[in-house]
């Protein structure tokens, strides 16, 4: 006899009185990803390292065009708000104080992973196409390239493109401002 087990899943909502309670610290690395509590992998120096290269590089070629966010949650929708490494936002005065930024808001969400790249690919941005964040990038330390997702429906993202060293992105809504593969992993 199989035995179904049913999980609690939790709304956004929710997860944010778990934190007013103390129930979940800010301390705690944790994201909701559809309805579940889901603990984040440590960060790594290398990791660590790309993301704040990231953040650096796009505020140097960007400037005040937009905010740069550094593992800050994004509102999804009802029951997910995750911690993406890096986001690109329209600009606010506020800088978001009143809400976490919503899809709209988002002109580029960056993931970067070493341990967490078959999550991030298999869960997190199947999330986002589902969510029309229209540009994502996932950034694998571990192969040295970078995959752009672009084109999202609700089944996932139609268009997928693999750039490794010597090759060049743009930035949505910033055609002609480019970053390097290898300024990325710093080649």
């Amino acid at each position: 006899m199989t035995v179904q087990l049913l999980r609690r899943k939790f709304t956004v909502q929710q997860y944010h009185k778990m934190v007013e309670s103390a129930i979940l610290t800010e301390n705690d690395r944790v994201e909701l990803i559809r309805g579940e509590i889901i603990e984040m992998s440590p960060i790594g120096t290398k990791h660590a390292a790309c993301v704040n290269r990231l953040v650096n590089l796009l505020v140097q070629l960007l400037g005040k065009l937009v905010i740069v966010a550094a593992q800050n949650p994004v509102a999804l929708n009802d029951n997910s708000e995750p911690q993406p490494d890096v986001a690109l936002l329209k600009p606010r005065d506020d800088f978001y104080e009143n809400a976490h930024p919503q899809p709209e808001d988002i002109i580029l969400l960056i993931e970067v992973a070493d341990t967490t790249v078959i999550y991030d690919r298999e869960e997190k941005i199947p999330l986002y196409a589902e969510a029309n964040i229209t540009e994502v990038w996932l950034v694998d330390i571990n192969a040295q390239v970078v995959e752009v997702y672009q084109q999202p429906t609700a089944a996932g993202y139609q268009r997928m493109q693999k750039f490794t060293s010597g090759q060049t992105l743009s930035i949505p809504s910033f055609t002609d401002i480019n970053i390097t593969v290898d300024a990325i992993f710093l080649r």
